[in-house]
């Protein structure tokens, strides 16, 4: 029976906009069952997408309200499904994709079998399923020039002006391989999330919360590190990921494709000046991508790897690193904010038609009106 309900499970996650590919090895069962209990794994399967009061979930799964209250806060404080306040004080509930999602908020309780698994799962999870990306690359605010078109989202620190709430919390990608013995050692401290989010985080222990000046000094700290800035693949950010070419997920997986370039969502790519270059290959060590090396001491940059993230225009000491922005037809599609990522990958996959979107909230809705005249035994 518990196998049933993990294989469900996994079915039920796999559905999702980030998916949840079935691999040779199993890896899969092993991290669900580090997650779920039984009893949690088969409670999940009753949330969809849909932000849904624990009464509505209370009839589906016939039990009482108060009970699928007490079940329904217990697996959101630990990160298996989604709680999202509203206004009318009561609390709703949704289904959680693996990543960017449940993964991300076990930060505190990672050990090394999970990151272990993890490392074996992730490629499997990059390679078939995300078709779209959830994250994109705005260069640090220091390689960013005058007379480079710059929109209000492709600016971090502009874009962190318009938040009402922020929380930095632990790197779960650099603790990750810390505890494989193979970090980086760069700032662990550096995963910035915005308002919905940052309530999350601070409700369940993962973050602290920092004023905005805190918010520019990590920013700041980031560039000094070397650190690739990655905020939620929309206009409206949900976090911004400060990553490097070592730990972070994203990168890694992106680092082992001959073109990873293609596969990012990024606005600009790096130029280097020939002419003023001085060949001290500080772009070189400071490139995440692995898209600089020096020729004949001259920097030459592989724009099929470059992902234009600025590092190496910050640093420059003869100035001959620029930024230019890819002409209008290599432009990415970004979404308004992070539900439309989601969608949009959901859609991509063939997993999130307009149609079944439609047809979910539908279902919903009659589901919260039979709810209001529901009385379990």
């Amino acid at each position: 029976m518990p196998e049933d309900i993990y294989r469900k499970l996994a079915k039920h996650l796999d559905n999702l906009p980030g998916g949840f590919p079935s691999t040779d090895t199993g890896v899969e069962f092993r991290i669900l069952k580090r997650l779920f209990t039984p009893e949690e794994a088969e409670f999940a399967l009753y949330l969809t997408l849909i932000p849904e009061e624990s009464r509505v979930v209370a009839r589906r799964v016939k039990m009482s309200a108060k009970d699928a209250s007490r079940r329904l806060e217990s697996m959101a404080q630990k990160g298996l499904i989604y709680r999202i306040a509203s206004r009318n004080g009561l609390p709703k509930y949704m289904a959680l994709q693996y990543v960017i999602g449940i993964w991300e908020f076990h930060v505190n309780d990672l050990d090394q079998g999970m990151a272990k698994d993890m490392g074996e799962y992730m490629p499997y999870l990059f390679d078939q399923a995300w078709k779209k990306p959830q994250l994109r690359t705005v260069p640090v605010n220091k390689s960013l020039s005058a007379e480079l078109k710059v929109m209000t989202y492709e600016n971090a620190e502009e874009l962190v002006k318009h938040v009402r709430k922020s929380v930095v919390a632990p790197c779960i990608c650099r603790r990750e391989l810390g505890l494989l013995g193979k970090g980086c050692g760069k700032p662990e401290e550096a995963c910035l999330i915005f308002d919905g989010g940052a309530d999350y985080y601070l409700r369940n222990g993962l973050g602290r919360e920092i004023s905005q000046d805190e918010v520019l000094d990590i920013l700041k700290i980031a560039e000094e590190a070397g650190l690739v800035l990655q905020p939620s693949n929309a206009k409206e950010i949900a976090n911004i990921c400060c990553c490097c070419g070592d730990c972070c997920g994203v990168l890694r997986n992106l680092k082992r494709y001959p073109k990873p370039a293609s596969l990012a969502s990024t606005p600009f790519f790096a130029v280097v000046d020939a002419e003023t270059c001085q060949g001290c290959g500080v772009c070189e060590d400071r490139c995440q991508m692995e898209a600089i090396q020096l020729v004949g001491e001259k920097a030459s940059i592989d724009l099929n790897r470059c992902i234009g993230c600025g590092l190496c225009v910050s640093t420059c000491p003869a100035g001959s690193m620029t930024l230019a922005r890819k002409p209008e037809y290599d432009q990415p599609d970004v979404p308004g904010n992070f539900t439309g990522t989601i969608f949009q990958l959901g859609r991509a996959r063939g997993k999130l038609s307009p149609g079944k979107l439609l047809m979910m909230q539908l279902k919903s809705k009659v589901d919260r009106l039979l709810a209001s005249k529901y009385r379990p035994d």
